[in-house]
């Protein structure tokens, strides 16, 4: 019989002090974004709302786009922007797809809630902008903020829903109600109300769009059960899912297979779309 407790949820969903190096971050990513934005075919800083931080970054392929990549950033759904993770956009521009990455408001500022039905703002605005099918991706908070895209309750209008192909949560979080249970929730200002409304894995998923949950390997155990979770629950809803922990992957450098087209990852995001 195995027993399992969690009695440090602060170090349950804790990443830096557990990766080698993991501290650095976000620091190792700015410089290649940065070369990447100023060499790329770019449209920078396009506004979906009215604050400051509702805009996104396009960036656009060789030719007529074959269809929308979009990168949801994370960090707890309280940091960074945007200008982190410009170079991932390598991978479906090499692919040719246009690839938009939105910023938006962050908590405690805003609620969750809010930031999804900003992130489902953005994706209708870059709709209007790039033509064909869409495939979504995020990163940790960002998985969770694509997840609730396809949720059956999704903010996206019902002509971007009737776009959307595909759905790639990488080291998503798809079940907010442990992380009332984290310092971090002092910001999060999550309750059991707002966590259970906030949850695509207690949700039903859209008809019609694959899910893709990817997790490094080598990540925290909670991780690795988020990943699982959504997988599991939407596939015997009828989604069509892919689970998969890629090997010596952490939760920093998995979402590199993003600037390569070739990468697992960037074949199990777009392989299927553009076979279909």
């Amino acid at each position: 019989m195995i027993v399992h407790r969690i009695e440090d949820w602060d170090d349950a969903y804790e990443n830096g002090r557990n990766i080698p190096g993991g501290t650095e971050y976000p620091g190792p990513w700015v410089e290649p974004a940065a070369r990447f934005r100023e060499a790329a075919n770019a449209r920078l800083d396009i506004a979906y709302g009215e604050g400051a931080r509702h805009c996104y970054d396009l960036f656009l392929p060789e030719g007529t786009p074959r269809g929308l990549f979009v990168f949801v950033h994370g960090g707890y759904w309280m940091a960074l922007d945007k200008s982190y993770w410009s170079h991932l956009a390598a991978g479906p521009l090499a692919r040719g797809w246009a690839c938009a990455m939105p910023s938006y408001d962050l908590c405690p500022d805003v609620s969750i809630a809010e930031i999804t039905r900003q992130i489902g703002a953005a994706v209708d605005h870059m709709a209007g902008e790039v033509a064909g099918p869409i495939v979504l991706s995020g990163h940790s908070a960002g998985g969770h903020l694509v997840s609730a895209m396809m949720c059956h309750d999704s903010p996206l209008s019902a002509s971007t829903q009737a776009r959307l192909r595909h759905v790639v949560s990488i080291s998503g979080l798809h079940d907010l109600r442990p992380l009332m249970n984290t310092s971090r929730n002092a910001q999060l200002k999550l309750d059991l109300d707002s966590a259970e409304a906030n949850s695509p894995a207690l949700k039903r998923p859209l008809p019609g769009v694959r899910l893709t949950a990817w997790v490094g390997g080598g990540e925290r155990q909670e991780f690795l059960r988020q990943n699982a979770l959504l997988a599991n629950i939407w596939h015997g809803l009828g989604a069509v899912t892919l689970e998969v922990a890629e090997p010596d992957r952490h939760h920093f450098n998995v979402i590199d297979g993003l600037g390569d087209a070739s990468s697992p990852l960037m074949r199990a995001a777009l392989d299927p779309v553009e076979d279909a």
